[in-house]
């Protein structure tokens, strides 16, 4: 109860910023109106609707790492948390608290550009619901590198890593604009060993119903999470020792 208290305080915290939250729902949306316009301006397929969705969604959940980041950044720059930490609320509730208000919130994301993807082409049917649920552990993932970077740096700072990096990040090395087979080398190599890409990959295989394909790169999303999430939770809990020394 006390985790679900919590989490209902950052939830209205989110909530308190509508401006920033719908610009983290709908960039995405107008990147997905942008490119599918292009796409029906030339004559080879660039972004077909199937491909592009699915990318889309995945980068549109790297916006929920700054919300997550600054979130709890935020509350270290006062007093708030300091004042948390005598309750009896361990690392991993605190940090449970700020991920549950934001996986709604990256469901909806998701949801609403599957539901602008049907509008420009995309088909509806059972593997949208398995994409969405595939989209899940992407989602915590981000989360997980938000908390992770919050729980380091200020407020300003995680805006340039969550914000700027993070997001350029993904928008290079997931795949989603275009085959990294086409550069290849170590940057496909680079892009390989990090989870955007296999996120990407993953749901694809999901909107297209290539299920045997889903699990091996689902499974390096899952792992990748994991560890963000069990490091978030590291970190924070020798913040929380270091300030109540």
């Amino acid at each position: 109860m006390k985790v679900l208290a919590f989490a209902s305080r950052n939830r209205k915290e989110l909530l308190r910023d509508p401006l920033n939250l719908a610009f983290g729902i709908g960039f995405p949306v107008v990147l997905l109106l942008l490119l599918s316009a292009i796409q029906s301006n030339v004559p080879v397929s660039l972004f077909k609707i199937r491909s592009l969705a699915p990318g889309i969604a995945v980068f549109g959940l790297s916006f929920i790492s700054l919300f997550s980041g600054m979130l709890i950044a935020k509350d270290r720059s006062t007093s708030f948390l300091i004042r948390l930490f005598a309750s009896p609320l361990s690392a991993s509730n605190f940090i449970l608290g700020y991920t549950l208000p934001l996986l709604p919130m990256a469901i909806v994301q998701s949801i609403i550009c599957f539901i602008v993807s049907y509008f420009l082409g995309l088909s509806v049917n059972v593997n949208l619901l398995l994409a969405l649920i595939i989209l899940i552990p992407a989602a915590i993932l981000f989360i997980a590198i938000g908390l992770l970077a919050g729980s380091l740096l200020t407020d300003k700072q995680v805006g340039g890593v969550c914000g700027a990096l993070l997001t350029n990040l993904v928008a290079w090395l997931s795949g989603t604009w275009f085959d990294l087979n086409l550069v290849g080398g170590a940057f496909k190599t680079a892009a390989n060993a990090l989870p955007f890409v296999h996120a990407v990959d993953a749901a694809r295989a999901a909107v297209a119903g290539d299920y045997a394909l889903i699990l091996p790169h689902l499974l390096w999303v899952i792992a990748y999470a994991v560890v963000i999430l069990s490091l978030a939770i590291y970190v924070f809990n020798e913040k929380m020792r270091s300030d109540a020394k």
